[in-house]
């Protein structure tokens, strides 16, 4: 069986967003079929759109997978339910936990379920900075370019480093 290197973002801003994170981590590890290759440090950064809500706490995970990228966003979406995530529609809205599948190996796809790699991608520099402290240093997102090309195009706005993962 053939094995994909995925990165998953990861983030919430409500109840206890590192905790929350944490155990996002391990149950993402220990989806069958995974397995963690790396996990960038924690950023804070101010919320996008609906700015009257706390700040986001995100990391981005490298995990090596048998799954498809649908089956790994329904697992992942599994693991959002199980953690209190709500999906009320509201867009860019507070949330527990946030998970995103960025890129799926060198895959771009575009359906009704799942975009890859995941859209607005290059713009968000919650996603792109903690992504190059963990990806291969010639990394590059498919269809948009080297990764470092895009953390040199995108400023880092309000993101600070807050803890490590």
């Amino acid at each position: 069986m053939a094995l994909t290197i995925a990165y998953i973002g990861l983030g919430g801003n409500l109840d206890n967003t590192l905790e929350l994170l944490g155990s996002a981590r391990k149950a993402i590890a220990a989806l069958q079929g995974v397995s963690e290759l790396a996990f960038s440090r924690f950023y804070r950064s101010a919320p996008m759109g609906n700015v009257d809500q706390p700040d986001f706490i995100n990391a981005v995970m490298a995990v090596e997978t048998s799954l498809s990228a649908h089956d790994l966003l329904k697992a992942l979406q599994r693991i959002e339910h199980s953690h209190g995530r709500v999906r009320n529609g509201l867009r860019w809205g507070p949330r527990t936990l946030d998970l995103d599948l960025l890129t799926f190996g060198l895959e771009v796809i575009a359906d009704e379920g799942l975009t890859i790699p995941h859209a607005g991608i290059a713009d968000r520099e919650f996603v792109l900075y903690p992504m190059a402290e963990i990806a291969p240093s010639d990394f590059s997102i498919p269809g948009l370019g080297r990764l470092d090309d895009l953390v040199t195009n995108c400023p880092k706005r309000s993101l600070e480093f807050i803890a490590h993962g």
